[in-house]
């Protein structure tokens, strides 16, 4: 996975984030987009995600992954 720097998480569009409304989970490749799902599971286990949030971050890292 390509470190991302600050400068170019912020360039990045609210579509990239699977919770863009927060700009949480960049997923601007297949490497983050995979990180993410493992985060959120590990989030939603904790209860700090909502099964909601949780779905809307899997469905935008399947698509990132072409899944």
């Amino acid at each position: 996975m390509a470190m991302l720097t600050t400068r170019r998480r912020n360039a990045f569009g609210p579509k990239t984030f699977g919770l863009p409304g927060e700009r949480k989970y960049p997923m601007p490749d297949a490497s983050h987009a995979a990180n993410a799902k493992a985060r959120a599971s590990e989030e939603y286990n904790k209860g700090n995600l909502s099964a909601v949030q949780k779905a809307q971050i899997d469905a935008k890292a399947n698509k990132v992954l072409g899944r």
